[in-house]
C-alpha cells in the first residue's frame, strides 16, 4: 500500500529524533528534494488525483548565503528556503535525500534545474522543455544532471481523476488527454531510493 494512503498528520507528528523547526535549514544539503502542500488553486485536485497531501516539490541549493529552493511556479524561480517553506499549508514539509549519489552529482542536478530558470509554468503538464511544472523540473534535473530518474511517468487516466472532470475540462477543454504521461510529486516521494531527512507528515512511506 502506498505510504500516502496512511493518515497524514499536520503538526506535532515529527519522527523521533527530528530537529526543531529552527534547526531544519542547517540540516539541508544541496540536492535535497522538498515537498509541501501548496495553497494554489490546483493543489486540491492534485491531492485528490494522487491520494497524497504533497502537491508541490522543489530542489534545494545550499550556499554561503543560506538555503534556496529551485521550483517551477510562474515562472521557474529560485527562492529562499524559509520563504518556500512558509508558503506551504501550516508550514508542513517533507525533505528527502538521494541515498547513493555523491555531493557532485547532487550539485549537477541543481545546476541542471537552474538552466530552466525563467521558463513559464506548464499548466498542461506536458513533457516538452519550453515550460515546466514542479515535479517535471525535479525529475528532469536529476535525469539530466545525475543520470537518475526519481519517480515515474504515469498516464493521467491511471490517477484518481474521477470527480475531477470539471477541473480537467477547464485545463484542457472538451478533449481531455487521458493518455498524457506525467510525473507527480507523490510519485517522486514514493521512490525508495530517497531517504527521509525530515517530515511533518506521517512517517509511513
Amino acid at each position: 500500500m502506498r505510504w500516502w494512503l496512511m493518515l497524514w498528520v499536520w503538526l506535532g507528528a515529527l519522527d523521533a529524533g527530528a530537529a526543531p523547526h529552527e534547526d531544519l535549514e542547517a540540516r539541508l544539503r544541496t540536492g535535497d528534494i522538498v515537498f509541501h502542500t501548496s495553497r494554489s488553486s490546483q493543489s486540491q485536485p492534485i491531492q485528490e488525483a494522487t491520494q497524497s497531501p504533497l502537491s508541490h516539490v522543489g530542489i534545494v541549493e545550499v550556499t554561503k548565503q543560506g538555503a534556496w529552493v529551485v521550483e517551477a511556479i510562474q515562472p521557474v524561480q529560485r527562492v529562499r528556503f524559509s520563504k518556500w517553506k512558509a508558503r506551504g499549508v501550516k508550514g508542513a514539509i517533507l525533505v528527502l535525500r538521494p541515498q547513493a549519489l555523491s555531493e557532485a552529482q547532487r550539485q549537477q542536478a541543481v545546476t541542471a534545474a537552474k538552466t530552466h530558470l525563467g521558463k513559464p509554468y506548464d499548466w498542461r503538464f506536458e513533457w516538452g522543455d519550453d515550460a515546466m511544472y514542479c515535479s517535471e523540473l525535479v525529475h528532469k534535473a536529476y535525469a539530466q544532471g545525475a543520470g537518475v530518474e526519481y519517480g515515474k511517468r504515469e498516464r493521467l487516466d491511471s490517477l484518481r481523476v474521477n470527480g475531477l472532470e470539471r477541473q480537467l475540462r477547464e485545463r484542457y477543454g472538451q478533449r481531455v488527454p487521458l493518455d498524457l504521461e506525467l510525473v507527480t510529486p507523490a510519485s517522486i516521494a514514493a521512490d525508495t531510493r530517497l531517504e527521509v531527512v525530515y517530515s511533518d507528515y506521517s512517517p509511513e512511506r
